[in-house]
């Protein structure tokens, strides 16, 4: 799973992130890391848990409890935050087995209720957008979005940076400036040397990491980002957590409910991870590089119907043929001198995300096969003032995913699995593999063994599951599985026959009237709910204004 894409909205950023293309020598792969021991664990959860409770008592010793255990002031001019939001710094140990150890600070905004129309207010919302590697600092801002009003009212909206993310205590592998610059060539059927020279790459960035990071870096992980936000938790002053996760967010918000299901109020998991340890990370990814062949193809099929607008042809393999012209237009000469086959497939991997995107895709397209490379070139360029932000997500996105579980050490089944997958599904299997080629020599020893979610010790409260049909980025037996582990109270909503990543917050209002009483009161809908899909955006030119024109989304990540 990944973080992508520069995408500025209304609430949040979305972030494109690519492996690039850091220059070494090969070096040995590392033996297989041993699991954490049990003693870590047991160790490191009763820390979380002494955290927890001398935040607590802070926040109750002050204000009666609400939030004061965090110091809320106005937020640094970085964070570009309006002054209606403020912020606060919490400290946290770097590792939980230590408590009174060395600590780093996180992060955190908040919009207060607004208690309009006499609502009452329900305590914090908590959000995390996913990543890893995503900050959530502008969550607060759906406070001013239509659609927001009765949520915004009962609670304080808040959200933060995971550890490593933004300015909570950052985590960097390599200098920004080596991934920022285009343009990158990608063949489409990789050869031996290829493969080679990127598991050369790959080995660098993990050295890169632990070289930048030392001591800190077995520290990001899944297991302290849930302890992380069980603290969270306690210094807001709530003694259990209303929680909205998107994508990644959904993974961490079944850790923490498997860890601290007494703490549990209410959950939102949008777009979910499987959270099978037998597929986390690894065969996860495999499932989202098929997940992205099937969006591909709907987005191809889009096209088509419009070849009126676009004139692309009429069948998505036509589609594809001229899309596979511009590739071999760009390997030889790069699309206004940045933009190679590699920003091009990355530019278009958003059209698997979000079906928003796809007007203007298909507008760069057609004005690029006329004769017009600068369309193109203006969407798929990178963008050098978001190159530390980037290489940041990339950075905690590696570490977690990395740390979290075991991954494959020999190339060989790596080479084996991506193979005989790019067969049927092209498009994003070989950019993916090399994206996480870093886990097959990562330089941390004990790392994580996956969370059996769902193995609490008691029964959750009523869940909130939503999914759409054709996600790609987290196929939808995710969902089914996650609310299987989630229990008999948890409920899946699910938004049948379309695919755009994250489903709450403005695509589907049938979905959304769900999530707000869900929210409000606590009603789940039955156990599966099935909504139509949002309309598909509709086929504009880059001529038409409305083709640059947003909705108040609030994009997940991946």
């Amino acid at each position: 799973m990944r973080t992508r894409t520069a995408r500025h909205e209304a609430v949040a950023a979305v972030l494109l992130l690519a492996l690039g293309a850091p220059t070494a020598a090969a070096a040995p792969v590392p033996r297989a890391p041993a699991a954490a021991s049990a003693e870590d664990t047991a160790a490191e959860s009763a820390g979380a848990a002494l955290v927890a409770r001398r935040a607590a008592l802070a926040a109750a010793s002050r204000d009666g409890g609400r939030g004061a255990g965090l110091d809320f002031r106005t937020c640094p001019a970085a964070e570009a935050l309006p002054s209606d939001v403020r912020c606060a710094t919490l400290r946290v140990p770097l590792d939980y087995a230590r408590p009174d150890g060395p600590q780093i600070s996180l992060t955190v905004s908040r919009a207060a209720a607004t208690g309009a129309r006499g609502a009452a207010r329900q305590g914090a919302l908590v959000q995390n957008p996913g990543g890893p590697g995503a900050s959530g600092m502008h969550f607060p801002l759906v406070a001013g979005l239509p659609g927001w009003e009765r949520i915004a009212a009962a609670y304080d909206l808040v959200g933060y940076a995971p550890r490593g993310v933004g300015r909570s205590a950052p985590l960097s592998c390599r200098d920004p400036a080596a991934g920022a610059k285009g343009p990158t060539q990608e063949p489409v059927h990789p050869s031996a040397a290829y493969k080679m020279q990127r598991l050369a790459q790959a080995r660098e960035y993990a050295r890169g990491c632990a070289r930048r990071a030392g001591a800190a870096l077995p520290h990001y992980t899944t297991l302290n980002n849930a302890r992380d936000l069980h603290v969270l938790r306690a210094a807001l002053g709530e003694d259990k957590l209303t929680f909205m996760g998107a994508s990644y967010g959904t993974y961490l918000g079944a850790v923490y409910a498997t860890l601290y299901p007494g703490h549990v109020r209410r959950m939102v998991l949008d777009s979910a991870v499987d959270p099978d340890p037998r597929r986390v990370w690894y065969r996860n990814n495999l499932d989202q590089s098929r997940g992205f062949e099937a969006r591909w193809h709907d987005f191809r099929a889009w096209v088509a119907r419009h070849h009126a607008t676009y004139g692309l042809g009429t069948t998505p393999a036509a589609v594809q043929a001229g899309y596979e012209r511009v590739r071999d237009a760009v390997s030889r000469t790069p699309a206004g001198g940045t933009v190679g086959t590699g920003e091009l497939r990355a530019a278009f991997l958003q059209a698997a995300y979000y079906d928003d995107v796809w007007p203007e895709r298909a507008a760069a397209l057609a004005a690029f096969l006329r004769g017009d490379p600068s369309v193109l070139a203006a969407q798929a360029a990178p963008d050098p003032a978001a190159a530390a932000e980037t290489e940041n997500a990339t950075a905690v996105y590696t570490a977690v995913l990395c740390n979290d579980a075991p991954w494959p050490a020999d190339w060989g089944t790596w080479d084996r699995d991506h193979t005989e997958l790019a067969r049927t599904a092209p498009f994003e299997t070989w950019a993916n593999a090399f994206l996480n080629l870093p886990c097959a020599s990562w330089p941390v020893r004990g790392r994580q063994s996956p969370v059996p979610v769902g193995s609490q010790p008691e029964r959750l409260p009523r869940t909130l599951v939503v999914a759409a049909e054709r996600d790609g980025a987290t196929p939808y037996p995710g969902a089914l599985e996650l609310q299987r582990r989630l229990g008999t109270e948890a409920s899946l909503v699910t938004e049948t026959g379309a695919g755009s990543h994250g489903v709450a917050g403005g695509r589907n209002g049938c979905v959304d009237r769900h999530v707000e009483r869900y929210l409000l009161t606590g009603a789940t809908p039955g156990w599966r709910v099935r909504c139509a899909p949002h309309p598909e955006p509709a086929p504009v030119s880059l001529d038409d204004r409305a083709a640059s024109a947003r909705r108040a989304l609030l994009p997940p990540v991946v």
